[in-house]
C-alpha cells in the first residue's frame, strides 16, 4: 500500500487559479487523478487497511480530504471579490455526472472540521468576510450523501483569533502547544463528544492535526493510549508521503494543496512517485 492522500482548505481563494484557489484545483484534480487511472477511495478504507481491519486492493489508489469544515466545502458561495466559488461537494457531484458512476465507484471526501460554535463564528468574522460560512448545518446532509465524511480537527483549532490564553492555560496559535493531559482532553476528547452528538449515530474515528502541528505528547503518548477509548483509529499530519503499511498510525502524512503542490504538473509528479 502506497497511498497518497491530497488535502485541500475550502477558504483559500486568493484568485480565480489553480495556484491560489484550491477550488479550482480541486476540480482540476479530480480531472488529473481520472486521467492517470487512478482510483479515489475512502480515507477509512486506507486506515483500516493500516490497522490490518481490512485487505483490500490499494494499488493505484487516492485519498481526498479537506481542512477546517468551512461551508465552502458543501456549498457553493459568492465570494465578494471572487465571485461564485463551486464547493468541493458539487465538484464531487459535476464529477459524476460527467464521468458516471463506474468511473470512480468509490469517489469520497473526507472534511475535518471544528467542532466549537464559538470559534466558528469568531473566526468567520475575524478571518473569513463575517457572511457566517464557518456553520455545521451541512454537515449532516455531506455525510448523508454518501460523498464526505465529517471527521475531527479538535475543539478549536487552537486559533490565534480566541482568548489567550485559553482553557488549561492554552498559549493560542501553536497546536504543538496541546501538551498536557486536560489540554488534549479539551480539543480532542472534547471535539469527538460534540461530533458524535451532532452526527449520531455515526460518530468520528479520525483526527487531523490543527496547523499540521505534531508534538511527541500527542503522538506517542495521548493518542496511542486515549484514542481508541475516545473512538480515534488514526491521526493525519502532513508528511508529505504516501501512507504506507509502515506509517505511524497517530501521524499518517498527507499533501497540502498550495505547500506541496501548485501546479497539475506538480501534482502528478506526487502521484507518478508514489506508484512507483
Amino acid at each position: 500500500m502506497r497511498v497518497p492522500i491530497l488535502t485541500y482548505h475550502g477558504v483559500n481563494i486568493a484568485g480565480g487559479g489553480y495556484a491560489d484557489n484550491d477550488h479550482v484545483a480541486f476540480a482540476a484534480d479530480l480531472e488529473l487523478i481520472q486521467s492517470l487511472q487512478l482510483r479515489i477511495v475512502p480515507l477509512q478504507w486506507v486506515v483500516d487497511q493500516r490497522l490490518g481491519r481490512s485487505r483490500r486492493d490499494l494499488r493505484g489508489c487516492v485519498a481526498l480530504t479537506c481542512d477546517d469544515g468551512s461551508n465552502f466545502d458543501y456549498d457553493d458561495l459568492d465570494h465578494p471579490q471572487h465571485g461564485v466559488q463551486r464547493s468541493f461537494y458539487n465538484s464531487l457531484r459535476r464529477f459524476r455526472d460527467h464521468h458516471g458512476v463506474r468511473a470512480q465507484p468509490d469517489l469520497h471526501l473526507t472534511s475535518f472540521v471544528i467542532a466549537d460554535p464559538v470559534a466558528r463564528e469568531r473566526m468567520d468574522r475575524q478571518c473569513l468576510v463575517g457572511r457566517d460560512w464557518m456553520q455545521s448545518r451541512w454537515w449532516r446532509a455531506a455525510q448523508d450523501s454518501g460523498l464526505i465524511a465529517i471527521e475531527n480537527h479538535s475543539w478549536d483549532h487552537n486559533h490565534p483569533c480566541l482568548d489567550s490564553p485559553g482553557p488549561h492555560g492554552l498559549v493560542r496559535g501553536d497546536f504543538h502547544a496541546v501538551a498536557s493531559e486536560a489540554q488534549a482532553e479539551f480539543e480532542i476528547a472534547r471535539a469527538q463528544h460534540y461530533l458524535a452528538q451532532q452526527l449520531a449515530p455515526q460518530a468520528p474515528r479520525l483526527f487531523c492535526y490543527p496547523f499540521g502541528h505534531v508534538n511527541d505528547f500527542l503522538r506517542a503518548d495521548w493518542l496511542p493510549r486515549r484514542g481508541p477509548a475516545v473512538g480515534l483509529d488514526a491521526a493525519f499530519g502532513d508528511g508529505a508521503a504516501p501512507v504506507t503499511m509502515t506509517s505511524d498510525r497517530w501521524n499518517l502524512p498527507r499533501y497540502i494543496c498550495g505547500w506541496h503542490w501548485r501546479s497539475p504538473e506538480a501534482l502528478r509528479a506526487i502521484l507518478e512517485s508514489a506508484a512507483d
